[in-house]
């Protein structure tokens, strides 16, 4: 067996068929044998004029048999080029299309010559002219050939390499028909159709060649005599691997070392309407489906869509997480100009991999607003890291909190009995959110509280008519305090505006109370 190796060095590969225009975007893969014989019958005249004609043209002879091929990995592209015309003006331009075979520079297409054996005088001959073959197909598909003989090629399931064989009957599975140029041993090294015959003197249409081969016939003169094939040609039929241009995508690498999970995504909302302060658990609510919808897509098997339980706050069973290391969903006006400006994700116990993907991926939300048709809440992500990394927003510090979103109590208050209390009183009102604060903060923040929340002072923020006042501008009962889901009783209990004040400077986020994750409940840093 006589094999040819070739390498493209510039990793592309660029033939257009016979009989195809160049803007159809069709590529010949693998190279036509009829390509490849030109192309060394020209190297040879080119390279090699001082070998004999006598001895070069039986080695092309014995080429001249279909070989078969083993194809290396690839993909398809083109490139778009508008160039002159003329046709109507210095400035016209007509779109052409360079279609490719993209490979990389170390891959090697094999084209195989079966039971062609070359004495090795020939194969000498051949050796020189395959080694100075630099161009296959366009004069931009650079290349470097070798010759083997009796040469060996692993085709082990599990290699890369892929076999483009002759059609011999029945088309295997998984692969298709492809029609190949070749040339015709009988008439591909004779002039016979250079010359017409049909008038009483025989006149030749072509211009000398030399040597005077049917193989060597210019594409231009084969056009221009309206050939529909070349003279000395033969279409033979291949079969090709249906996935010969899929490329199996490369394992991610995963960091064998330990690093901790991110804990914060920021993101600035954008759009000619921003959502009201007051709309803060629809925006946060439409942020957790957001994420939950990319995560399930992104980690979706068999048709099964994954779960995050970090995004969704539940088990893999759908109960409710006993903690609070889940994600916060907090949109927050941070310029006080009465609108949602940011979005800030935190979770405490961090995000996986893929859920810090899908916190790349948020693009929009969709919160249901009824100028949201024309004015899409679009997202923009600013950067995520660790909570100590961030001193802005809700993750600022400071010794004074202010409510930036109502508290809403975790429990309701008692009308009747022992502990009952005075719905009409608003100090009876601030007091028993008052105890409900502090026992949030020993739950859920016992490190900012200490053992002892009774050190923490909480102050009702309210006008002189004691109506709690968040900004001094919204009341409680303005904003959005019902969930979408049926069950959700948020907006029946009682909700207020308080400053807290610790003994030590704390850091953020501080959100406490019903729907807190959310963003109800959050208090923001103040000066003083």
């Amino acid at each position: 067996m006589i094999a040819i190796s070739i390498q493209f060095l510039s990793g592309r590969y660029h033939a257009t068929p016979w009989g195809r225009h160049v803007n159809e975007g069709a590529v010949e893969w693998p190279p036509s044998p009829w390509r490849i014989l030109r192309a060394l019958v020209a190297t040879w005249k080119r390279t090699l004029p001082d070998l004999p004609q006598e001895q070069v043209e039986p080695v092309f002879r014995l080429l001249a048999t279909p070989p078969e091929y083993v194809l290396p990995p690839a993909s398809s592209g083109h490139t778009r080029h508008f160039m002159p015309w003329f046709k109507k003006g210095p400035d016209d331009r007509t779109l052409v299309f360079d279609t490719f075979v993209a490979v990389t520079r170390e891959a090697e297409l094999w084209v195989c010559w079966q039971g062609v054996a070359l004495s090795p005088t020939q194969v000498g001959i051949l050796a020189r002219v395959v080694a100075n073959l630099n161009t296959l197909g366009r004069s931009e598909s650079w290349c470097e050939a070798s010759l083997h003989d009796a040469v060996e090629i692993d085709l082990e399931p599990g290699t890369a390499l892929r076999r483009c064989a002759l059609l011999n009957g029945k088309v295997p599975e998984h692969h298709e028909i492809v029609r190949l140029l070749c040339p015709d041993p009988a008439s591909a090294f004779v002039s016979e159709g250079f010359v017409d015959s049909s008038k009483r003197k025989p006149k030749r249409t072509a211009p000398p060649y030399d040597p005077d081969w049917h193989l060597c016939a210019e594409t231009l003169w084969l056009h221009k005599q309206r050939w529909s094939d070349p003279p000395g040609s033969r279409w033979v039929s291949y079969v090709r691997p249906r996935d010969c241009f899929v490329i199996e995508p490369r394992p991610r690498l995963h960091r064998v070392e330990n690093r901790p999970r991110i804990q914060v995504a920021r993101y600035a909302l954008d759009s000619r309407v921003l959502p009201l302060v007051t709309e803060t658990l629809p925006v946060a609510e439409a942020a957790r489906r957001a994420l939950m919808s990319i995560h399930g897509c992104l980690t979706e098997c068999e048709g099964t869509r994954g779960r995050s339980v970090v995004f969704s706050g539940k088990d893999e069973h759908g109960k409710p997480l006993v903690g609070h290391g889940h994600a916060y969903f907090l949109p927050a006006d941070e310029d006080n100009d009465g609108r949602l400006d940011h979005l800030t994700v935190f979770a405490r116990d961090g995000f996986a991999d893929e859920e810090q993907r899908a916190l790349d991926r948020l693009r929009e939300l969709r919160t249901g607003r009824e100028s949201e048709a024309r004015h899409p809440l679009r997202l923009l992500l600013l950067g995520m890291g660790m909570a100590d990394e961030y001193q802005c927003g809700p993750l600022r510090k400071s010794k004074v909190w202010v409510s930036a979103t109502p508290y809403v109590a975790t429990r309701y208050a008692k009308t009747r009995g022992r502990h009952q209390i005075d719905l009409a009183s608003p100090e009876s009102r601030a007091a028993f959110l008052d105890g409900d604060i502090r026992a949030q903060l020993a739950a859920v923040h016992p490190d900012l509280a200490g053992k002892d929340a009774s050190r923490v002072t909480i102050l009702p923020e309210w006008d002189d008519d004691r109506t709690f006042r968040i900004g001094e501008r919204l009341r409680p009962l303005q904003f959005k305090r019902f969930r979408r889901k049926t069950s959700d009783d948020g907006g029946r209990r009682l909700a207020g505006a308080f400053r807290l004040i610790f003994p030590q400077i704390v850091s953020g986020p501080i959100c406490l109370g019903h729907s807190a994750h959310f963003g109800l409940g959050l208090f923001a840093a103040a000066e003083s």
